[in-house]
């Protein structure tokens, strides 16, 4: 599947050649950016019809509470490494709120919302779900990476009726060191306990991505996307 790179101060993009009928907004982890990803997209060996696009947006610099106070690019503050430490309520309504004007960029090009995936690794899945769980349309899945689901006590009650079906894939390394398994495994436990239909898997590596993880994510987003040639 051949894209073409467009990069802004905001995002990279890649776009495939032939028009995009679908996209992927993919979020990225503490102190990376939007390059982070975009290796990983030749290795989905994604068919080119029909055409996918993905977006990979930079969050904005801010002080991390818990790298002393460094500014680094990242999608909510982190006090330390307790749930309570990682509830940055105000941040992560500002990055949901990024997120819906990402997705709404994407219909605005033409882009059902139903056609539109919300991914994001470590940090950055923590907001996919996060906004995506409260997002007002239908979209076509959530791909969340090492990661886990913050502020649950709210979460019931902000709950878009919208996604209560939406597919959702969460994949997490057995040995993670930064975010320890449990911590997804708990998401998932609670997801589910909501009525939510969550596609589980482990691989025994630590707080990155590996081989078979990728196969598996290829073959979600075939699935969920009806791409010719889905398993």
């Amino acid at each position: 599947m051949t894209h073409r790179l467009h990069e802004s101060a905001d995002a990279v993009v890649l776009a495939p050649a032939a028009p995009a009928s679908a996209s992927v907004i993919w979020l990225h982890g503490l102190g990376a950016d939007g390059h982070d990803f975009v290796p990983i997209v030749p290795e989905l060996k994604l068919p080119p019809a029909p055409g996918l696009r993905f977006v990979f947006p930079h969050a904005p610099v801010r002080p991390v509470t818990l790298n002393m106070g460094m500014h680094m690019r990242a999608w909510y503050d982190i006090k330390t490494l307790t749930a309570e430490g990682r509830a940055d309520a105000a941040g992560l309504g500002e990055s949901a709120s990024r997120l819906r004007s990402l997705i709404e960029a994407e219909r605005a090009s033409g882009i059902d919302s139903r056609r539109i995936v919300v991914a994001g690794f470590s940090q950055g899945g923590a907001v996919a779900l996060h906004g995506a769980l409260r997002h007002p349309e239908p979209l076509a899945g959530v791909l969340a990476l090492s990661c886990y689901l913050p502020l649950q006590a709210a979460l019931a009650a902000e709950l878009d009726a919208a996604n209560r079906r939406v597919p959702i894939l969460m994949c997490h390394g057995q040995f993670d060191p930064v975010l320890p398994l449990e911590l997804g495994a708990a998401a998932r436990d609670w997801l589910r306990g909501a009525g939510y239909v969550v596609d589980w898997k482990e691989y025994p590596m630590q707080h990155q991505m590996c081989m078979p993880e990728i196969q598996d994510v290829a073959a979600w987003l075939r699935a969920i996307l009806m791409v010719p040639g889905r398993t």
